[in-house]
């Protein structure tokens, strides 16, 4: 017997003859009516509008202080020894005082709320971190403690990669050169006669992959982490040493430094605030938070903002699970409900207009 020849011709690509492929499944298509869209519009609108006013509340319920200190009281002289470059080695020291209670300050109307934590930020205004050449000039290989780039950085980093000896600079690139030096001691006064540091956590500031994967310091047997960097120089601008950054916590120094590690993380505005500590509350006097009382502040002044017109301030807040005073999505969700409720009372008057059986509806 001969073989049957292969179907041939425009059916030969015919999809079989079956429920699936031929798309005779049983299907459900909704009926869209106004009784049944115009119910989902309310209700859309009322979900959204709940949502927007119970975030506005949680925003609300966070109290926040914002101190601009960049020509601020004898800040002032500071702000113009720091016009001159070459001023940046000289020490500078400024301070500005505040009054916090009820409904009342002596800068601005605030209160911190006796419950919860309280977290101390330091924030730059006209500070672009999200210049691609400025985001591009850094080594991660370095960063990540790695011996051969430690002395051979990449160059990426260059201008700021080696200084005029031809000495390979740790940790390299502008990020790292121009890190916020500026510190801060906040001072509660107690009585008259008596002022109380107000201790806080300079650590477990980041987040856990950028201290635990993104950063690490050089590994080197029976040495210490000044001889591990023997053979660099700190970035221009910087006041100490990468491995001596803090002199309180051994275990705080080199690329492991938080507070380095908070800077290289580039802000995505101009405008932005970065975590500088949160307050110890294992102190009894500040176990409920900040009281109420006279407080002061003692500001290192290093970083200049004359060169691109920025201004410079600190930032003390309390925080909820939604973070700090954020009104953009609460606001977002109450525009949406508006617009949506409109959208519901035009359609619900058309269709009443035009008549519920479409009677009056003309072809």
């Amino acid at each position: 017997m001969g073989k049957t020849k292969d179907k041939s011709g425009p059916l030969a690509r015919r999809p079989d003859n079956s429920a699936f492929k031929q798309q005779r499944l049983p299907a459900w298509s909704p009926m869209l009516t106004a009784n049944t869209v115009l119910p989902f519009f309310y209700l859309l609108a009322v979900i959204c509008m709940l949502l927007g006013v119970w975030l506005l509340l949680l925003v609300q319920s966070t109290q926040e202080i914002k101190l601009d200190y960049t020509d601020l009281g004898n800040c002032n002289e500071c702000f113009d020894l720091r016009r001159n470059v070459s001023n940046a080695v000289q020490t500078c020291t400024c301070w500005t005082y505040c009054d916090i209670r009820p409904f009342h300050a002596h800068c601005f109307i605030f209160w911190l709320s006796p419950q919860g934590d309280v977290f101390f930020y330091y924030g730059l205004k006209n500070f672009h971190q999200n210049l691609r050449r400025y985001m591009d000039s850094r080594d991660d290989g370095q960063t990540l403690g790695r011996i051969k780039k430690l002395k051979n950085p990449s160059s990426y980093c260059a201008p700021f990669d080696k200084d005029n000896d031809g000495v390979p600079i740790a940790p390299c690139g502008a990020i790292a050169n121009s890190m916020f030096n500026d510190s801060f001691t906040l001072n509660y006064h107690l009585s008259s006669s008596r002022i109380v540091p107000v201790p806080l956590l300079r650590t477990g500031l980041t987040w856990y992959t950028d201290k635990n994967v993104k950063f690490r310091n050089p590994r080197a047997d029976n040495l210490t982490l000044a001889e591990v960097f023997e053979g660099t120089r700190p970035p221009l601008y910087w006041q100490k040493p990468v491995y001596s950054l803090d002199p309180h916590d051994p275990n705080n120094n080199g690329f492991i430094n938080e507070d380095l590690i908070v800077w290289m993380r580039e802000a995505a505005f101009p405008n932005f605030k970065k975590l500088y500590g949160i307050l110890n509350r294992a102190d009894p006097i500040f176990e409920k938070g900040l009281p109420k009382g006279n407080y002061t502040i003692d500001i290192s002044y290093n970083f200049p903002v004359q060169h691109f017109q920025g201004r410079k301030g600190v930032v003390l807040t309390t925080l909820t699970w939604f973070g700090g005073q954020n009104h953009f999505l609460p606001i977002a969700y109450l525009v949406t409900s508006s617009l949506i409720l409109l959208t519901a009372v035009v359609l619900t008057v058309a269709w009443w207009k035009f008549g519920k059986d479409g009677k009056n509806m003309k072809e």
